[in-house]
C-alpha cells in the first residue's frame, strides 16, 4: 500500500476499526521515502500496554521522536477523557516539532482535535486523504 501524508502533522484514520486496524498494519516502515522518493525515512510504531498510565504513554512517544514518521496504533484505548486529551495533545507537540502521525485511535473524533488532516479508509476501495477539516464528516458507527 502507498500512502503520500503531509509533513509535520497528525492524521488520524477514519472509517471501520476493522479497515483502520488493517490499514495501519499493513503498512512496511522498511519503504518510507521522502515525497520526492529517494530518501528513506525513519518509521517508529507506538502502542500502550493495558496497565500503561499517561507517564509511560507519554514516554513511548517521546521514544519515537527520532522517528520522522511516528504510526500511533491506539495508544489511547482504555484512557478516560481527560487522559486521553493529555496524550493526543502530546501527537500534536509531535507533530509542530517536524514529525508525519499517523493515528488509528478507539475514538477517531477525539483523535481529529489535534489533527490537521484525515485518512478516510472506507470498507471498499483505497485510502483517501482529507485535509479540510472543518468540513469533514464522521458518521456514526
Amino acid at each position: 500500500m502507498s500512502l503520500q501524508l503531509p509533513v509535520r502533522s497528525v492524521v488520524v484514520l477514519l472509517g471501520p476499526a476493522a479497515r483502520r486496524a488493517a490499514v495501519l498494519a499493513a503498512l512496511d516502515p522498511d519503504s518510507a521515502r521522502c515525497a520526492g522518493g529517494h530518501a528513506a525515512l525513519g518509521v517508529g510504531r507506538v502502542t500502550a500496554g493495558a496497565g500503561d498510565g499517561v507517564p509511560a504513554r507519554l514516554r513511548t512517544l517521546a521514544a519515537a521522536a527520532g522517528q520522522a514518521v511516528v504510526l500511533v496504533d491506539r495508544l489511547t484505548d482504555g484512557l478516560g477523557t481527560s487522559d486521553r486529551r493529555t496524550v493526543l495533545a502530546a501527537l500534536a507537540t509531535l507533530a509542530a516539532a517536524g514529525h508525519t502521525v499517523l493515528v488509528d485511535d478507539a475514538d477517531p473524533v477525539a483523535a481529529l482535535a489535534v489533527a490537521q488532516a484525515a485518512l478516510r479508509v472506507p470498507e471498499t476501495g483505497r485510502p483517501h486523504l482529507e485535509t479540510a477539516l472543518d468540513d469533514l464528516a464522521v458518521p456514526a458507527g
